[in-house]
C-alpha cells in the first residue's frame, strides 16, 4: 500500500470513528441528559387501575396511597413480610402476594459508600412501580382464584431470609385452597411454589402465570451499543431484544409453545422470569399499554393447563432473578439450573467472543492486584505480547519501506505522468525487497475489536461501577472527572452552558490530555508526509481523536494512553533493529522550531 493510501485509510478510519462516536455517543448522551432534565422537573402521575391477569397491565387501586407518591407512602398502604438477606432488603405485600419492593443493599447510587442503596422493585402507587406477580389465571370465568386484590395469609411469623422461606394462604370459599411458599438464596434468586388443594367434587382447570410489570417509561442510558428493556432468550427464537418503543408502537409481541427466560433489563440490574427450564411456555410475551396517561410495559408467560381432579393438588415452580448483573453471579445460575444462555442477560455485544473472555481475564487479574485499572494495564501488556509477531512483521515492513523512500522517491520523478508504471515499478521493488504493503495497516485493523470489546467491558459490567483507579480517578466506567476547560474546577462545566452535546465534546480531563500526548508520539515517530495537506491531517489527528475520546470512561482513556506508550516503544525498538532512524525527536525539535542539520535530513 503506498504512502498516499496509507493516508486516505487513516482518513477515513478517522471519519468513520468521527461519525460513530456523534451517532452512538455525543447524540445518545445530549439525549439521556435532557431526559434526566426533565424527569426531575417533572414526575409522571401514576393512575391506579383495575386487577391484572397476565396479559393485562394493570394495576390494583390502593387505598390511602396517593399516584406519584414516595413509595414509602404505597409502602404503608398494604400488610408486609419483611425480605432481609446480606444482598437486598426490601418486602413482599400480602396484597397481591406480590414481590416488589427490593433494594440491593452492596451497590449504591453514587461513589459515596454512604448514598442510598440501588432501589430496583417499588410498589403499585409509587413514582415508578416495578414488579413481579405470580398466580393461576382459571379456565372459565366460574372459578375464582387469587388477583392483585387478594389479601394473603403469613403462616407463622417472621421475615424472608436465607434458608427462612415464608409461606402465604388463600382460600376462595368455594372449596378451593391456594398456597404460595417464596423462597430466597444469599443473591438475588426467588424462588416460588404455587399449589392449589381442590377439594370440590369437581376438576378444576387452571394455567400457572408469572408477570414482571413495569409503569412508566425509565430514563434509559440511551446508548445504541447497549440494550436496556424488554430481554429474553425463548428457544428457537433466541436472544430478544425488544425497546419500551418498540411495544408502545406495536403493544404485543408473542411467542408460543417455546422454553426459556423473559423480563427487563437496565443497565447494571434486572428482574426476570426463570420458569423451570423443562417447562413448556404456552404463551410468553412482551405487551405495552397505558393506565390514565402512563405507559406501562410487561413481559409474562403463560404455562400449559393443569385440570386439577376432586382431592388432589397442582403445583407451579416459577424463579424471579431481580438483582445485579454479576457476570459470576449469572454465569453460576445458567450453569446450576440449566438456564438457556443465561449469561446474555449481560449485553456482550457483537463481539461475544471477544469481550466476554476480555473481561474473564480483567476480573482474574483483578483478583491477583487488587485494582481492576492495574488490571486493564496488565491485559494490555499481554495483549501486546500475543500480537508482538504480527507487530513486528508490520513494524519490519515499515522501516524497510522507510529504508527504500529514496528509490520510491527516484522512481515518481522517473515517471511522473505514467502512475500506471509508477505502480508496477513500486510493486516490483516491494517483491524484492520483501516488503508488505498491507503490513502497516495490521495493527490498526487488530485493535478495533480490541477496543471496542473493552470499552463494551467498561460501559456494560457492573464489576466496572465505581471500581477507583488511583488519584482522582474513582470510577473507571464514568469519565475523567477533570476537566482542562472548567480550568479543573474553578469554573462550570461548559454543559452548563453550552448544552450536553458540546459540553460533551469540551470535556478533556488529565488522562485524556495524556492520551493525546501519547498518540500524537506515536505518529511523530514517523517522518512527516512530502504532502502539505497529508501533514495538516496527520498533525491535527491526535487533537481531533482526543477530543473525541476523552468523555469516553476514563478506564478506556488509561487503556488507550498506556497502549500508545507500550506502541510508541515497541515501534522504535523494531524499527531501530532493523536500522531505521526513529524520527520522533527530529520531529519534536522541528515542533520548537530547530531545524535539522544537513545530515539529519530524512532521505
Amino acid at each position: 500500500m503506498t504512502d498516499s493510501k496509507n493516508t486516505i485509510l487513516a482518513i477515513v478510519l478517522s471519519a468513520i470513528v468521527l461519525i460513530a462516536w456523534q451517532y452512538f455517543y455525543a447524540m445518545p448522551q445530549a439525549e439521556r441528559q435532557k431526559a434526566q432534565q426533565q424527569a426531575q422537573q417533572q414526575t409522571a402521575p401514576q393512575a391506579p387501575g383495575a386487577p391484572g391477569q397476565p396479559g393485562q397491565t394493570a394495576t390494583p387501586t390502593i387505598p390511602g396511597a396517593t399516584p406519584g407518591a414516595p413509595a414509602a407512602a404505597a409502602l404503608a398502604t398494604s400488610p408486609r413480610i419483611p425480605v432481609a438477606t446480606t444482598s437486598v432488603q426490601g418486602s413482599i405485600s400480602l396484597k397481591g402476594g406480590r414481590i416488589d419492593d427490593l433494594a440491593l443493599l452492596k451497590f449504591r447510587e453514587t461513589v459515596d459508600p454512604k448514598s442510598p442503596p440501588v432501589v430496583l422493585l417499588s410498589p403499585s402507587g409509587s413514582a415508578e412501580p416495578f414488579y413481579a406477580e405470580f398466580g393461576w389465571s382459571p379456565a372459565t370465568p366460574d372459578i375464582k382464584v387469587p388477583d392483585a386484590n387478594t389479601v394473603w395469609t403469613q403462616q407463622g411469623a417472621g421475615s424472608l431470609d436465607v434458608g427462612k422461606p415464608v409461606t402465604l394462604t388463600w382460600n376462595n370459599g368455594a372449596g378451593l385452597e391456594f398456597r404460595r411458599t417464596i423462597a430466597i438464596d444469599d443473591k438475588f434468586l426467588f424462588t416460588i411454589k404455587d399449589e392449589v388443594a381442590n377439594k370440590t367434587d369437581k376438576a378444576v382447570s387452571l394455567f400457572p402465570y408469572a408477570l414482571v410489570s413495569r409503569h412508566g417509561t425509565p430514563v434509559t442510558a440511551g446508548y445504541y451499543i447497549l440494550h436496556e428493556g424488554p430481554v429474553g432468550v425463548l428457544g428457537e427464537n433466541g436472544l430478544l431484544e425488544k425497546s419500551y418503543s418498540d411495544l408502545t408502537e406495536k403493544k404485543e409481541f408473542s411467542y408460543a409453545n417455546t422454553k426459556g427466560w423473559l423480563g427487563f433489563t437496565d443497565k447494571y440490574w434486572a428482574a426476570v422470569l426463570v420458569p423451570e427450564p423443562a417447562a413448556n411456555l404456552l404463551k410468553a410475551k412482551f405487551s405495552g399499554g397505558t393506565l390514565g396517561t402512563v405507559k406501562t410495559y410487561q413481559s409474562d408467560y403463560i404455562l400449559d393447563q393443569q385440570t386439577i381432579a376432586p382431592g388432589a393438588t397442582g403445583a407451579a415452580n416459577a424463579r424471579l432473578f431481580a438483582g445485579a448483573k454479576e457476570v459470576r453471579v449469572v454465569d453460576e445460575y445458567e450453569k446450576a439450573l440449566g438456564i438457556d444462555r443465561f449469561d446474555r442477560l449481560i449485553d456482550w455485544g457483537w463481539f461475544y467472543f471477544i469481550t466476554k473472555p476480555l473481561f474473564v481475564l480483567i476480573d482474574w487479574l483483578f483478583h491477583l492486584v487488587g485494582n481492576f485499572g492495574v488490571a486493564i494495564l496488565l491485559v494490555t501488556v499481554l495483549i501486546k505480547i500475543a500480537f508482538f509477531p504480527l507487530a513486528n512483521k508490520s513494524y519490519a515492513s515499515m522501516a524497510k519501506m522507510k529504508l527504500v523512500q529514496p528509490q520510491m522517491m527516484a522512481l515518481r520523478e522517473r515517471y511522473p505522468d505514467d502512475k500506471a508504471k509508477q505502480q508496477q515499478e513500486l510493486m516490483a521493488l516491494y517483491k524484492k525487497e520483501k516488503i508488505n504493503p498491507l503490513a502497516g495497516c495490521l495493527p490498526i485493523l487488530v485493535q478495533i475489536p480490541v477496543f471496542f470489546s473493552l470499552y463494551k467491558v467498561l460501559f456494560v459490567t457492573i464489576e466496572m461501577r465505581h471500581a477507583p483507579f488511583f488519584g482522582w480517578v474513582k470510577d473507571l466506567s464514568a469519565p475523567d472527572p477533570t476537566n482542562i476547560f472548567s480550568l479543573f474546577g474553578l469554573l462550570p462545566e461548559p454543559s452548563a452552558y453550552l448544552g450536553p452535546a458540546i459540553g460533551s465534546f469540551l470535556h478533556v480531563g488529565l488522562w485524556g490530555i495524556i492520551m493525546g500526548i501519547t498518540m500524537w508520539a506515536q505518529m511523530k515517530l514517523n517522518p512527516a508526509p512530502p504532502d502539505p495537506t497529508q501533514k495538516m491531517i496527520f498533525d491535527w489527528m491526535p487533537l481531533i481523536f482526543t477530543f473525541m475520546l476523552a468523555s469516553f470512561p476514563a478506564g478506556l482513556v488509561i487503556y488507550w494512553a498506556w497502549n500508545n506508550t507500550l506502541s510508541v516503544a515497541q515501534q522504535a525498538y523494531i524499527m531501530n533493529k532493523h536500522g531505521s532512524k526513529i524520527e520522533l525527536w527530529d520531529n519534536v525539535k522541528e515542533l520548537f522550531g530547530v531545524k535539522r542539520k544537513p545530515e539529519e535530513k530524512k532521505t
